[in-house]
Order: structure tokens, then C-alpha cells, then sequence
């Protein structure tokens, strides 16, 4: 396998095609930023670069900011199985109906949604969640869902958040611009560039937003298009320190939620929580994709949570009861290594929130929380087929 992410698109395509010509490397993945490749697809494949799979790092950050804004208050939404089930990161606040109560509560006060909290974490100190375990305010929770019943167990988290109406973008590159185009049709989206040419561009590009010239570190123009009232500012440019600051200063004016990109992995536990509601790092958005291909096992998915701490992956069943680990087994006969656990089945398309009695079957999509990321090979080898695994 090559895996080729310098920060030069042309040198990842051109490894990838040398990789191919003169090793006959089977598997290639390349990074690619630029809209202009990403956009011609005859440009990979067999008439073209040999690129097996295309990561593009502002589309996976720009999903997983569309992703915060469609749920408003989540930390952190990650996707399974095309969108079926869904993972969510929250922060367990006072008011909301489970805070000081058992998880057990959960599913009496809620009896027709399903819902598993695959782990919670407390003072940054993991805990693999119990019936009786009790929901603290400030506690960050992960639970699995279907994607119809998230907004309803985000609700018994914190008190429900007003769905967003207006989003505001500091940063016109190519996130930003793609940010624009995928919110444009559902928000009413303003979009800060400082750069003139690249406003005549966005301009031209861009249907709905409304494109503005200057400085997001300018105090007045920020007054002048009415902060106070904007849902969510994204500060998504190519500076950290311009990101930082230019967020400081739209909380402070009064906007109701800041996403703020950071590159800096060392910035990114600095900041968020405080006047800063959520700080994403495109490593960690990005660094799931290439894990997705390196995992043995058929793994499908793979998200790393809390920095790269933990992760959560999507596995699929093979086999039968006397070559896989886990097929015809009950979800409490499998021997999960310490701190993982198993949030729901995806099977035939029907999502299945995990539960003891519940039996894996052949080709079962299989969704796993681990809290510490070093166990993963146990668990890769829970999901490959042996002629025997004694």
C-alpha cells in the first residue's frame, strides 16, 4: 500500500502513478485538495492516475461542520453504515431530563427510541457506562442512535437548541467556499473573504451567500452585519491565530456558537470549551479516512474521537460459528477487549441498537466504541476469518 499526503497534489498523483508503473503496488491513496482534479474523475482510474482511493481533506471538514450545524449543541457527529446510525458526542448539561439520573431512566422516560451511550467521559477520565451509572453535568457523553432518534436523546442531555437559521464564514479558500455552496440552500449564509479577487470568484460561484470583503478581526464590519443575531460562526481560514482570534471576537459581540478550524493539534485542547464551543483539527477529520484502509479485518469505518484518543469503527461480520469470533454469538458471550464496546448492528439495512441478547449473523454491519485506541489489533482480530480461531 502507498499512501501518498504531501501537501503537493501533483506529487501524490504522480507517486501513486510510479508506484503503480514500476512496483505494481496494489492498494494507492492519495490526497488530493484541488476542486479542479476532484472535479474531472476521468483523471483516476485505469485511463488515468492509478488512485485506488481520493481523500480530500475540505470535504471531510466540510461534512463535519455541516454535520455540528444540522445538530445543534453536538460536539461531534459521525455517520455509519450511509448515514443509517449515527454517533454523537455531547455535553451533558443541567436541565436536561437524564442529568443527576441512571441510564437506566433513559429507556422508561423514552420507551419507543432505541439508544445506547457507548461511553462517557468525565474530567477527560473514560467510563464505560452501566444501568446504574449516573449522567453528571459537564460530563461529555457518546451515545449511538438512529439517525431519526438523535434529536430526541440529545434532548435528554441538555436543553434542545433552536435549529440554526443563520451561519457566518470568516475564510473564503476552498472550505470555506465549500461550506458556502453545501449550506446556501438551507441557511441564510454570509461569507467574510479578505482577498478581492478571490470575492469576485465567490461571488460568481456562489447562488445564495452573500460574499463580503474584509477582515474578520475588524470590529465594525462585524457590528455592521448584525453578529449579534448570527446562529454560528465558522472561522474556517488557513491561519489558526486569525481563526482564534476573529472567533474571540464574534462571541464576544454575541454570536450564538463558534466552530473554529485549528491545524495545530497543540491549540486544539487549549481552546475548545471555553468562549470557543467546538475546535476542529482537519487531522483528525481526515486521519479516519486513512485508517479505514489500514485496519485488518473488513473494517468499513473508522473515526478517531477526543484528539485520536479513542475511536469508533464499523466492522462487518464473515463466517460462521466455527470460524469467526463473534458470528452466532450473543452480544454478552463475546469477550470485547477492555474498554470497548459494541453501540449497535446494522443489518439489512434495519438499525439494531445493541443489547445481551442480541446475535451477530453473518454480514452484520457491527459499530464498536473503544476509549482506548490501543486495542484495536484485539479487536481486528475478533473480525477475521480463520479455518479455526482456537
Amino acid at each position: 500500500m502507498l499512501i501518498a499526503v504531501t501537501n503537493s497534489d501533483e506529487t501524490n498523483m504522480v507517486a501513486c502513478q510510479v508506484a503503480f508503473s514500476l512496483f505494481k503496488t496494489p492498494s494507492k491513496i492519495s490526497r488530493v485538495r484541488a476542486n479542479a482534479y476532484l472535479a474531472r474523475k476521468e483523471l483516476f482510474g485505469e485511463n488515468g492516475f492509478p488512485v485506488d482511493v481520493l481523500i480530500s481533506p475540505e470535504h471531510l471538514v466540510t461534512q463535519h461542520i455541516t454535520r455540528l450545524i444540522e445538530y445543534p449543541g453536538a460536539l461531534q457527529v459521525l455517520e455509519f453504515s450511509n448515514g443509517l446510525v449515527r454517533l454523537v458526542a455531547i455535553r451533558a448539561t443541567e436541565g436536561g431530563p437524564l442529568v443527576g439520573h441512571e441510564l437506566s431512566y433513559l429507556r422508561t422516560h423514552m420507551p419507543r427510541v432505541d439508544t445506547r451511550v457507548a461511553a462517557i467521559f468525565r474530567k477527560d477520565r473514560p467510563i464505560i457506562p452501566q444501568g446504574d451509572t449516573v449522567i453528571e453535568d459537564g460530563d461529555e457523553v457518546f451515545f449511538i442512535a438512529g439517525t431519526d432518534h438523535i434529536r430526541s436523546v440529545m434532548s435528554e442531555l441538555q436543553p434542545l437548541e433552536k435549529p440554526y437559521k443563520r451561519v457566518f464564514i470568516c475564510g473564503g479558500g476552498n472550505i470555506g467556499q465549500r461550506l458556502a455552496h453545501t449550506l446556501e440552500s438551507r441557511y441564510q449564509v454570509k461569507l467574510l473573504e479578505q482577498d478581492r479577487d478571490r470575492c469576485v470568484m465567490l461571488s460568481e460561484n456562489l447562488r445564495k451567500t452573500i460574499v463580503l470583503e474584509g477582515n474578520a478581526a475588524n470590529k465594525d464590519i462585524l457590528l455592521e452585519e448584525n453578529i449579534e443575531s448570527t446562529d454560528v460562526f465558522c472561522a474556517v481560514t488557513n491561519d489558526d491565530e486569525a481563526n482564534i482570534m476573529a472567533s474571540l471576537l464574534a462571541k464576544r459581540l454575541g454570536a450564538r456558537k463558534v466552530l473554529t478550524l485549528i491545524n495545530n493539534p497543540d491549540y486544539v485542547d487549549l481552546i475548545q470549551g471555553g468562549e470557543i464551543d467546538v475546535a476542529i483539527s482537519p487531522q483528525q477529520t481526515t486521519i479516519g479516512s486513512l485508517l479505514t484502509h489500514v485496519r485488518k479485518g473488513d473494517v468499513v469505518n473508522v473515526h478517531a474521537l477526543r484528539r485520536g484518543a479513542a475511536e469508533a469503527i464499523e466492522a462487518i461480520a464473515h463466517g460462521d460459528h466455527r470460524s469467526s469470533r463473534v458470528v452466532g454469538k450473543r452480544l454478552d458471550e463475546i469477550k470485547l477487549p477492555q474498554g470497548t464496546t459494541i453501540g449497535a448492528i446494522v443489518r439489512h439495512n434495519e438499525v439494531l441498537i445493541a443489547h445481551d441478547h442480541l446475535r451477530v449473523q453473518p454480514d452484520d454491519h457491527v459499530v464498536l466504541f473503544l476509549v482506548d485506541k490501543t486495542r484495536i489489533r484485539e479487536v481486528e482480530k475478533l473480525f477475521q476469518v480463520g479455518l479455526t480461531f482456537f
